[in-house]
């Protein structure tokens, strides 16, 4: 049963955030910029890309006349910062893309699905859905979503499925949401906790996910995650609370250097429940700090697939924790 479940996460939700609510906010579906061809420079908001074709989105790129090509193009649109929401967490869905993704907005990256080369690895049968951290939006200009992708044969492109911007209300104050972009490297090293070790040169991966959407499959060793976050100033940090998702299988979770909670019920695969378990630590006093700080996780895979697989993943006051847990439900995708 265990390996079924993870099957379905892979195939449909590759990049899902579970647990939330989710509501529309507004549709994308309609005509976006087009180029054939890869720059990186294209995901800079400020580039013009006046020149471009125009194609529908979501329909396979060979239908909107780019027949038989195979490769790398890019997709961009400009959205009204008027149209989001002053309050909540904004979700970008792209439904289903052929083969391998990475999206920006406003020039940062906030999610992927596949690997390019020179390890490339399909997602054509994952939907896409990435959180859009608040603060790149700009709510009194233009935004600009940048999409770049590699189609390796058959059809490509953004070619089926929900195309548009969704929101999940927020029902308590001071919500740090974690979720999106990570570091993660395969190895073992307690060094990896320290808030001044330099992750730059580890793979990328989106939390929450899991290990087999960047192609790690039953690997059974140790990895690190690790991220950078900001809290606001004028937050009450006396009283936090990490909720860190669910984890497959056992792991500790350190804040700028110190541990603050691990879940390990010691038993074998097949026989551990550990993975099942929501992991929600109580963050000391004198830990977290205004401005950046830094967030690692060390997790075990004992069997099959691994990584933190299933949120929320967010940091908040201890106080809200039972309202924001009660709030959030289940959330498997609906695939029609």
């Amino acid at each position: 049963m265990r390996r079924s479940i993870y099957m379905f996460l892979f195939i449909a939700t590759s990049v899902t955030v579970l647990g939330q609510d989710l509501d529309r906010l507004f549709s994308l579906r309609g005509d976006w910029k087009f180029s054939i061809g890869d720059d990186m420079e294209w995901a800079n908001p400020s580039f013009d890309d006046s020149e471009w074709e125009e194609i529908y989105v979501p329909r396979r790129w060979e239908r909107e006349g780019f027949n038989g090509y195979d490769g790398y193009a890019w997709y961009r649109i400009s959205v009204d910062g008027r149209r989001f929401a002053e309050k909540g967490t904004h979700y970008l869905r792209l439904g289903y893309i052929d083969d391998v993704d990475e999206v920006f907005f406003n020039g940062e990256k906030i999610g992927f699905s596949g690997s390019f080369p020179p390890n490339y690895y399909t997602a054509w049968n994952a939907k896409r859905q990435y959180r859009i951290p608040d603060e790149l939006i700009r709510r009194d200009g233009d935004n600009v979503i940048a999409v770049r992708i590699l189609d390796k044969g058959g059809e490509g492109g953004i070619y089926s499925g929900d195309v548009g911007v969704l929101i999940a209300e927020e029902i308590v104050e001071d919500v740090h949401n974690l979720e999106g972009v990570w570091k993660i490297k395969v190895d073992d090293d307690l060094l990896y906790a320290q808030p001044s070790f330099d992750h730059g040169d580890w793979q990328d991966i989106v939390v929450p996910s899991n290990w087999k959407t960047i192609g790690l499959f039953d690997i059974r060793t140790f990895a690190w995650y690790r991220k950078e976050f900001v809290i606001r100033p004028d937050t009450d940090l006396s009283k936090m609370t990490l909720i860190g998702g669910r984890i497959d299988d056992f792991d500790q979770i350190f804040i700028n250097g110190r541990k603050i909670g691990e879940t390990n019920d010691g038993r074998p695969f097949g026989g551990s429940q550990s993975y099942s378990k929501l992991r929600i630590y109580d963050i000391p006093a004198g830990i977290l700090k205004e401005g950046k700080n830094v967030v690692a996780v060390r997790v075990e895979d004992i069997g099959d697939n691994g990584g933190i697989y299933e949120g929320p993943v967010v940091i908040i006051p201890t106080k809200s924790v039972s309202k924001y847990t009660r709030s959030r439900r289940s959330f498997w995708w609906n695939r029609d």
